[in-house]
């Protein structure tokens, strides 16, 4: 492994490189879609950038100056390289999942807690095999990742404008009589 990849050591640092890498360019977006406070966004950006990861760029506008931020090569790399270890460690998990150790699959679990985060911010976990991962070792998901990465993923879909059941059924309310 090289050097390269263990400059981010903090899985918030990922995330902010990945929301970058999907086109979000603009400080006020990025602590939008990261939830990340404001200052400690900032910390983490002038932190990216001393790495090498990110450049800024100021533009001329309508309204004035604004700093939008882009992936550097390296930067680019580096995410790579992370997503590419998270999704060895999540084959890992499933498959002392698929072997049906419990003792074995709880300390996987502890062990790569806190990549969980990441591994379902860029899409690695498959939802319904995490769930029964919990269901197996008879404890809830809220052990292993904070509430506000959980509600993340909630917000998002509770923003979905498709209702409470996750379908658009085009908008009838039928009701039968009961």
């Amino acid at each position: 492994m090289d050097f390269t990849c263990r400059l981010l050591e903090e899985p918030k640092d990922l995330i902010v490189l990945g929301v970058i890498i999907n086109g979000t360019k603009q400080f006020n977006k990025i602590t939008k879609m990261t939830k990340i406070h404001p200052k400690e966004l900032n910390s983490i950006l002038e932190k990216l950038e001393n790495l090498g990861f990110i450049t800024t760029e100021e533009k001329k506008g309508w309204l004035g100056k604004r700093i939008e931020l882009h992936i550097t090569e390296k930067g680019n790399h580096e995410v790579n390289e992370r997503i590419h270890e998270l999704q060895k460690k999540w084959n890992n998990m499933k498959m002392v999942y698929e072997s049906g150790d419990k003792q074995k699959l709880e300390q996987v679990m502890k062990d790569e807690k806190s990549f969980l985060p990441n591994m379902m911010f860029f899409g690695i976990i498959d939802i319904m095999m995490f769930s029964m991962m919990f269901s197996m070792m008879g404890v809830a998901m809220s052990s292993y990742i904070p509430t506000e990465d959980i509600s993340q993923f909630n917000d998002d879909m509770a923003n979905d404008d498709l209702g409470d059941s996750g379908m658009d059924d085009g908008g009838f309310d039928i009701d039968i009589g009961f």
